[in-house]
């Protein structure tokens, strides 16, 4: 019999790509960071990403905390 634990392997931070409506697990894990707040977000309650920055954020006003952020950057 293995030591190996399925819950173990989804431990920790992990690294996502984002997709348009989706994303895929690039390193296990079982949340990843706000970009805004830095708080932790379980991968099952993930429902705000930005594409084209690879972020994560916790809810809608993050979102658009960082979407307000970005637009009004020079050059973007």
């Amino acid at each position: 019999m293995s030591d190996f634990s399925f819950d173990k392997e989804f431990q920790g931070e992990a690294i996502l790509e984002f997709g348009d409506s989706d994303f895929i697990i690039l390193k296990t894990g079982s949340f990843v960071r706000c970009a805004v707040t830095d708080d932790p977000i379980q991968l099952d309650q993930l429902r705000y990403w930005n594409v084209d920055e690879q972020e994560a954020y916790r809810d809608v006003l993050a979102a658009k905390q960082r979407w307000i952020e970005l637009s009004s950057e020079p050059g973007k």
